[in-house]
């Protein structure tokens, strides 16, 4: 296979020396104007006949097939929309002209001027009276029945990946306009985005294990963010009362189809709502970006179908443990009581829990959250795994926070925010004691944020919802790494 390549590319080395020995430089061109894409030319064309169109257009794209027939051929080009078919002939172009079209590489890229029809097979087509090389190929590419199918290359070499694969151009595509449709929603409800710090002295937000790395000016250690949360509630006291970020958060964690180190999340605060308001927000947000991307709310993803339709249904992690467990977590008294009666069911890893509030969590996370595969709300979670949510009115041991969970997986996490500075220093307290016992994840102590508490924060609902696994959805992708242009991988083997 390698002989293979090498061959393939010293032929294409050959071929570039002899359009260089025709005096062509193929990277000589810095601009081309084209005046239709593929997507603007089947629109504008779509009632053409087989007669020329009397207007001609100019296109451009990477030459991605090559049929010829005697002293006439048909190409298809390709740009980031699909793919046009060209055809051209001897007699209009000239001898010259036309053996230069046939000796082209796939790949190599050209501009092409002509006029518009469609052919007895139905194809719209542009005849071709001219051309112009704009850049040429010098890889080779996959055998096109085949197509780029190794997994491992198709994230190494993405640039191959998109170019070999519309489908995957399509996902980054609907990735994008899914994000702009959730930028431009937020605006028009009174949101404005904001820009926190990535790189940041103290690592908060979240429950995670942080990037740690060390700027030299200021002789300190920073963390790149875990969650931007801290910074918005500031912004909040500042009286923002409605903010957003669209970013990456970071978390030295394991990768798999689900979980990704550096991910993008959808952030928000409002002021003077709780978490009940921010349940109904994020339904809406969600089920209009569903609608916009994929046209219905009946979502296909691998072998299911999500049903997205309005209201989504609410029930309590203790109610949801129940239904698929059988068991009541208030009968749970103890941490003794709690760590049994999870062993009992078949949970793992609880041995070393110290908590009853984190052996309830690990329950929900390993018996019931599994089986949550339609949008649904899971509510009032225990308080020793939500340090930054405000106590659930009428059961202090709880907190009002709310996990969405789609296909089994969380994709949003939401509070009715913590605002009382002197429980949250408590709490960041309580959170050190499980750092110093070697709990890696806890919440380190932020004194400025109580500060700001002190200054006095409205009450406030918050709300954190992951880009990747929506687009994961949006887009039936198996894997995260499919939504993720660049992904993180091992090196490759020497």
């Amino acid at each position: 296979m390698a002989d293979e390549e090498s061959d393939l590319k010293a032929l294409r080395r050959k071929n570039l020396k002899d359009l260089q020995s025709r005096g062509l430089d193929p990277w000589q061109k810095y601009r081309y104007e084209r005046t239709h894409g593929t997507a603007s030319l089947k629109s504008e064309f779509a009632s053409a006949g087989t007669e020329r169109s009397p207007a001609e257009i100019s296109t451009a794209g990477r030459l991605m097939g090559m049929r010829l027939h005697g002293k006439a051929g048909f190409a298809d080009l390709s740009d980031r929309d699909g793919k046009i078919q060209i055809y051209f002939k001897m007699d209009e172009l000239g001898k010259e002209k036309f053996d230069l079209l046939r000796s082209l590489d796939i790949g190599d890229i050209i501009g092409v001027r002509g006029n518009v029809f469609r052919t007895k097979m139905g194809e719209i087509t542009v005849a071709i009276k001219d051309f112009e090389i704009l850049s040429k190929a010098l890889a080779p590419y996959p055998e096109k029945f085949h197509g780029l199918q190794d997994v491992q290359m198709r994230y190494r070499q993405r640039y191959l990946d998109l170019i070999m694969n519309q489908e995957v151009r399509e996902k980054f595509i609907k990735r994008s306009k899914m994000i702009a449709f959730m930028r431009d929603w937020l605006n028009a409800k009174g949101f404005i985005e904001i820009e926190t710090p990535i790189l940041q002295p103290l690592y908060g937000g979240a429950l995670a294990r942080p990037f740690k790395t060390h700027h030299n000016y200021l002789d300190i250690d920073l963390y790149l963010r875990i969650a931007p949360e801290l910074y918005h509630k500031r912004c909040i006291v500042g009286d923002l009362e409605r903010v957003y970020e669209i970013g990456h958060n970071f978390r030295n964690e394991d990768i798999d189809a689900q979980h990704y180190p550096e991910y993008t999340s959808l952030e928000l605060y409002w002021a003077y709502v709780d978490y009940n308001d921010i349940m109904d927000l994020t339904e809406s947000i969600l089920y209009d970006a569903a609608i916009h991307i994929v046209g219905s709310d009946k979502i296909p993803y691998g072998d299911k179908t999500l049903d997205f339709a309005k209201p989504w249904p609410r029930i309590t992690m203790h109610d949801a443990i129940q239904k698929h467990t059988g068991l009541d977590i208030y009968s749970l008294k103890t941490v003794d009581d709690a760590r049994d009666a999870a062993v009992r069911i078949g949970v793992r890893d609880v041995d070393e829990c110290k908590e009853l509030g984190k052996i309830v969590s690990e329950i929900f996370d390993q018996k019931a959250q599994p089986n949550l595969i339609n949008p649904i709300f899971v509510i009032d979670h225990p308080i020793e795994v939500s340090p930054l949510a405000k106590r659930k009115r009428g059961n202090p041991a709880l907190v009002e926070r709310f996990e969405l969970f789609i296909n089994g997986w969380e994709f949003a996490n939401a509070f009715s925010e913590l605002n009382d500075p002197e429980e949250q220093e408590m709490r960041f307290r309580e959170q050190d004691r499980h750092k110093e016992e070697g709990d890696e994840e806890a919440h380190p102590i932020d004194m400025d944020y109580v500060r700001a508490l002190e200054c006095g924060m409205p009450p406030t609902g918050g709300l954190g919802i992951g880009i990747d696994r929506f687009a994961m959805i949006l887009t039936n992708s198996p894997s995260i790494k499919e939504v993720i242009l660049f992904p993180h991988m091992k090196p490759e083997a020497v």
